[in-house]
């Protein structure tokens, strides 16, 4: 990841992987009967709920959706790495008040979409955009992502993914933050 310094991976993060790839592998008969031709991807779903069981996954779109459980199953499966939301598809109206909080804490729209974008431009909203945990997950997302089309979306935010299959296998150009294109426009119109 093109970051200025790598946040190291946390014993604890490890031994969470490896407790839910062993509750997945013990899930997987009951998988198996449940839905034999997806049956990884059931336990796996079943692990990473008990792993990460505030997570919610509605309100995505079906292809984001599609993408992120593919991308996961895989990273549990295949290389032992746990991938969490944090954050999937916002209301608008949360949306708008994340925003609105931020132009206060920051004093600007300008400065505020640095940050967080209002509800018409933010991926949220669309139900495209994945905030990931842990970053050891991320990192993988990064790396593995465009298989799905899944792409890390600003320098500044290494949790941040968007679905992005128009993008033909490719990374869309990564941007410093949310709002570029926006910081030298005149506030009013923000």
């Amino acid at each position: 990841m093109n970051e200025p310094r790598m946040i190291p991976t946390r014993p604890r993060d490890r031994l969470y992987a490896v407790v839910t790839l062993v509750l997945a592998v013990l899930l997987l008969p009951a998988a198996f009967v449940r839905g034999p031709g997806r049956a990884r991807e059931l336990a796996c779903r079943w692990a990473l709920r008990m792993r990460f069981p505030a997570e919610d996954l509605t309100g995505l779109t079906e292809g984001a959706l599609a993408a992120f459980t593919a991308a996961r199953t895989r990273a549990l499966w295949r290389h032992g790495r746990l991938i969490g939301l944090t954050s999937g598809y916002r209301d608008p109206r949360v949306q708008q008040r994340m925003f609105d909080e931020e132009v206060r804490r920051a004093g600007s729209p300008a400065l505020a979409r640095m940050l967080v974008l209002p509800p018409a431009e933010s991926g949220h909203v669309r139900g495209v955009a994945l905030d990931v945990r842990p970053h050891e997950g991320a990192r993988w997302l990064e790396e593995h992502g465009a298989r799905y089309d899944l792409y890390r979306i600003y320098d500044n935010e290494w949790w941040h993914f968007e679905y992005r299959p128009d993008s033909g296998g490719r990374p869309p150009r990564r941007l410093p933050h949310p709002g570029v294109g926006y910081a030298g426009e005149r506030t009013d119109r923000l």
